[in-house]
């Protein structure tokens, strides 16, 4: 069961202990990130997912934290499973199916490429990365999810 997150005062750090137990972070400003993380909402009606983007103060908590295991910088997804008494954290293509496995079980061509190395699976989701501000553009402020939505975001 996902627990709402707790209500932050104005200004105030998120404490790291009080956070849901999985969080995509992504690239406020990309497109993409964007249209993708709009995609997973209605395929995760139970709201097992959080999102947060990688320049809001969730993400800074969770660096200054886990400085060796959260990156500094934002030209990656991560994701964040922080039920476990150590938090885990997936990057790029490790991070994108660990998600997609949140919303059910993988097709078979999925699997398929869960199953190569990282380092392999991860040369197309860095060409991919350095291409998608070009081919979807970019953002100039991260988008306000709608009231009925805010529940699931975190700042």
């Amino acid at each position: 069961m996902v627990t709402s997150p707790t209500p932050l005062a104005a200004g105030a750090e998120p404490v790291v202990d009080g956070l849901p137990p999985r969080i995509v972070f992504f690239d406020g400003e990309c497109v993409f990130c964007n249209n993708t993380v709009r995609w997973l909402i209605p395929r995760d009606p139970e709201g097992r997912l959080r999102f947060a983007p990688l320049g809001g103060t969730t993400a800074a908590a969770l660096r200054s934290a886990h400085p060796r295991d959260f990156p500094g910088h934002e030209n990656t997804i991560v994701y964040a499973e922080l039920s476990t008494p150590r938090p885990c954290f997936l990057l790029r293509s490790r991070a994108a199916f660990a998600v997609l496995e949140t919303l059910g079980p993988l097709p078979w061509y999925l699997r398929v490429l869960r199953a190569l190395p990282a380092w392999l699976s991860d040369l197309g989701y860095r060409a991919f990365a350095r291409l998608r501000h070009r081919i979807f553009g970019r953002l100039d402020t991260c988008p306000v999810p709608s009231p009925d939505l805010r529940a699931r975001f975190l700042p």
